[in-house]
């Protein structure tokens, strides 16, 4: 293995891949399959991982059942199976692919009988990809509110209360639809904390949020919804399946992986040339800059040799009218650690998401070097004017830095990590 001390920037790309490695549905789904029933299987999966999951399922799979289905994921994260139906779409915003395709779902569980077992394989980007608006709105008045969840700096938790209040599909009511079939989902968590009721805004389980904690989100951020989501949010016929509900009776969930296990895993194979390892946990979430300039701080005191180990998902804010470059929150994060860091001397950097891709751009993030600002500026790049203008992939990307990785199909959120020397 490539060690820090020699090569900062390779041992931290090693360190970064070590973790999806540890998140891949190969490494960790096989162990948690249910037994066949004495009916049909059919497979669910939704996510950036919907295909390496179903893939997973198919090579473990006793050859002799009855096993089908559909594996919904993001466009260029497919993979060939040879019984599942590997079908791709839109993320973060939906498309008409998306909207079929959960028509199928939709038509498909309904068909289920006692004797059958829904297989549900979810991962994370499964809210966009599994749009089935609910009756009297129109996909594109979906997208809509899509595109103001995104731009609002809301977290996933509170982005997900809303998307479930208007599916078809999303907040339990997957589960809803297929009862009185056994219903199994193994899940790979991309959400702090491993809630599963926000992973994929959780078609199968209960929700735990309300119409009326979605109304206070959108009216929190200031959201300008069409008038059909607005008038959905204040039906109470509206409201998702809770706890009590006996349709939750024969349904079963499990984690196959999580950003916490993973990044444990990752930690304990990191070995003494990393030094001293702090780990600040799995599920930081806030401002994406602000957490930079923190971490920044935690860097420039600490006693080197050190490195600093996070995950979570942080969020980016564009105020109305605010210009708007192209961005992602990894990218945003790692510029604002450089100008925090101000060319602090023996400091290298690496966050990027596992999914391989950072918000919507092509790269899984990027790296800060020690010289970071000084080859910006011979560049004629103006970093803080950058980062006002939310342009930190351009930036990056103009330093010959981003982290490309191409679909890694897992998904844990971001893994990032800070080596003093």
């Amino acid at each position: 293995m490539t060690q820090p001390s020699s090569d900062p920037i390779g041992a931290l790309r090693e360190l970064f891949d070590t973790a999806v490695r540890h998140a891949a549905p190969a490494e960790t789904l096989t162990q948690y399959l249910p037994e066949p029933p004495k009916g049909r299987t059919l497979v669910v999966a939704a996510g950036k991982a919907a295909a390496s999951m179903a893939a997973a399922t198919e090579a473990a799979w006793p050859k002799d059942s009855n096993l089908s289905g559909i594996a919904l994921t993001r466009y260029g994260h497919g993979q060939i199976c040879d019984h599942i139906e590997v079908l791709e779409a839109a993320h973060p915003v939906p498309d008409d692919s998306g909207f079929h395709a959960a028509q199928r779902i939709l038509a498909d569980v309904a068909e289920l009988g006692e004797d059958d077992l829904l297989l549900c394989l979810i991962s994370g980007g499964g809210s966009s990809l599994l749009v089935a608006p609910s009756e009297g709105i129109t996909l594109e008045e979906k997208k809509t509110l899509n595109k103001a969840l995104l731009m609002s700096g809301a977290p996933i938790g509170e982005m997900n209360a809303v998307r479930k209040h208007i599916s078809a599909i999303k907040g339990g009511r997957l589960a809803q639809l297929a009862a009185p079939a056994r219903v199994v989902t193994l899940a790979i968590s991309d959400v702090p904390h491993d809630d599963p009721s926000t992973i994929a805004s959780g078609p199968t389980v209960p929700d735990p949020t309300t119409l009326a904690d979605a109304r206070g989100i959108v009216t929190r951020y200031g959201m300008k919804l069409p008038a059909s989501i607005t008038a959905r949010l204040e039906d109470h016929s509206a409201e998702t399946p809770k706890q009590e509900n006996p349709i939750f009776q024969n349904t079963t969930l499990q984690m196959i992986a999580t950003p916490g296990s993973v990044l444990r895993k990752t930690v304990d194979g990191m070995g003494k040339a990393w030094g001293s390892v702090a780990s600040l946990g799995a599920d930081l979430e806030g401002e994406a800059r602000d957490m930079g300039r923190a971490h920044a701080m935690m860097a420039v005191t600490a006693n080197g040799p050190t490195t600093i180990v996070s995950g979570g998902e942080s969020t980016v804010t564009v105020e109305a009218g605010t210009p708007c470059g192209r961005g992602g929150r990894n990218c945003e994060y790692l510029l604002a650690l450089a100008i925090a860091l101000d060319g602090a001397e023996d400091i290298w950097a690496i966050a990027a998401d596992t999914d391989g891709i950072d918000g919507s751009e092509d790269n899984a993030g990027a790296v800060v070097t020690p010289d970071t600002l000084a080859r910006a500026k011979a560049l004629g790049m103006d970093a803080q004017a950058m980062l006002d203008g939310h342009d930190a992939y351009t930036f990056f990307q103009r330093l010959g830095d981003l982290v490309m990785t191409g679909p890694t199909r897992t998904n844990i959120n971001d893994f990032r990590a800070i080596w003093i020397a």
